[in-house]
C-alpha cells in the first residue's frame, strides 16, 4: 500500500467518524465551503466538470456555466456528506421523503409482476445511496456491483457501509464467481439489481451518441435484460431543496443479444432527458467523451469494434 492509498483510507475513515457527529447545519456549511473553494480553485476535476457540462447546457454563457459548475461542485459535496451521514439517519425518514416524491412506481410493479428480475439502470447523480435506501424500504434488498477500490480497507469500507443500508454488494473483480453470473441468478429469482449506467469508456463499452457526441456506455444492463429475460428501467435521480427526486421510467425492450446496442443508446437517450433537466446533480468530474481522450486511448477504443460480453 503506497502513501495515498493509506492516506486516502484514512481520511474517509475519519469521514465517517467524524461527519456524523457533527450537527446537520455545520456540516453543510462545511462541506459548501470545501465546494466553493474547489469552483475558485479550478482544479482538473473541476475543470473537467465544467467541459461535461457545457456539452450539457451549451447554450450557457461563461457566466451562466460558472455558476452551473459550482452548484455542481456543492451537489457533489451534498453527496459526500450524506454518504458519511446516511448510516445514521433515519433511513425510515429517508424512504418517506423519497417516496413522497418518486415517480413512475408503476412502471417498476409491472416489471415485477412479469416474474424475471429488474434491472434499474442509474447515472451518477444526486444520491445513489439514498435511493438504495428507499429500494429497500420498498421492496427489501437488492443486488449492486462495486469497483475494488485500493487500498483493501477502503473497498471493504465502502462494502460495509453500504451492506449496513441493506444493499447486497458484489466486487466487480476478484471473486470466484463473475458478478454478472451472480446477477443472473438474482434476476432469475424475480430480484432487483441495481447499475450505475452512464460511463464505461474500456473496449468493453458500447459505442453510443449522448448530447450530440460520442460515448461508451456499460453493456451490462442490456445484457442481463435480454440473457435473463429481466426489465430493463432507467432511473433518474437529482436533488430536491431539502429530499431527493427520483423517476423510475417506463421499460426499455432488449430484443435479445443483437438489440443490445439499440437498448443501450435507447437508455442513453433517456438518462440524457434527466441530466439536462438537473445539470447540476451530474457528479461526472471525469472524461466521458471519446474525442476529449488521448489519441492512445481513442485508438484503444477504436481497435475493437465489437464490445466484448461482460
Amino acid at each position: 500500500m503506497n502513501f495515498g492509498e493509506r492516506l486516502a483510507g484514512l481520511g474517509y475513515a475519519a469521514g465517517w467518524r467524524l461527519v456524523r457527529v457533527l450537527p446537520e447545519s455545520v456540516a453543510k456549511a462545511v462541506f459548501g465551503f470545501g465546494a466553493d473553494l474547489a469552483a475558485r480553485r479550478q482544479g482538473p476535476g473541476a475543470k473537467q466538470l465544467r467541459a461535461n457540462l457545457a456539452r450539457v447546457v451549451p447554450q450557457a454563457g461563461e457566466d451562466e456555466l460558472d455558476e452551473l459548475v459550482r452548484q455542481a461542485l456543492r451537489s457533489y459535496a451534498r453527496y459526500w456528506m450524506e454518504a458519511f451521514r446516511l448510516p445514521s439517519m433515519d433511513h425510515d425518514a429517508v424512504h418517506r421523503s423519497i417516496n413522497a416524491e418518486a415517480t413512475g412506481h408503476e412502471n417498476l410493479d409491472a416489471a415485477l409482476a412479469e416474474g424475471n428480475g429488474v434491472i434499474l439502470a442509474l447515472p451518477h447523480s444526486g444520491n445513489w445511496d439514498a435511493a438504495g435506501v428507499w429500494m429497500v424500504g420498498l421492496h427489501g434488498k437488492f443486488a449492486t456491483v462495486a469497483e475494488r477500490l485500493k487500498p483493501e480497507s477502503l473497498y471493504r469500507r465502502f462494502v460495509d457501509y453500504r451492506e449496513s443500508l441493506g444493499f447486497e454488494i458484489l466486487a466487480a473483480s476478484g471473486d470466484e464467481r463473475s458478478p454478472s453470473e451472480v446477477l443472473a441468478e438474482r434476476l432469475r429469482a424475480n430480484g432487483i439489481v441495481c447499475l450505475l449506467a452512464d460511463r464505461d469508456l474500456t473496449p468493453s463499452g458500447i459505442p453510443v451518441t449522448f448530447f450530440g457526441a460520442e460515448t461508451r456506455m456499460p453493456a451490462g444492463p442490456a445484457y442481463l435484460a435480454a440473457k435473463t429475460g429481466a426489465a430493463l428501467l432507467p432511473v433518474g435521480l437529482w436533488f430536491t431543496e431539502d429530499g431527493w427526486g427520483l423517476r423510475l421510467h417506463p421499460r426499455i425492450r432488449v430484443t435479445g443479444i443483437d438489440g443490445v446496442q439499440a437498448a443501450t443508446q435507447a437508455l442513453a437517450d433517456v438518462l440524457a432527458g434527466d441530466i439536462a433537466a438537473h445539470p447540476a446533480d451530474w457528479h461526472m468530474l471525469q472524461k466521458l467523451w471519446v474525442e476529449d481522450l488521448s489519441a492512445d486511448r481513442q485508438k484503444a477504443l477504436a481497435a475493437r469494434e465489437e464490445p466484448r460480453q461482460p
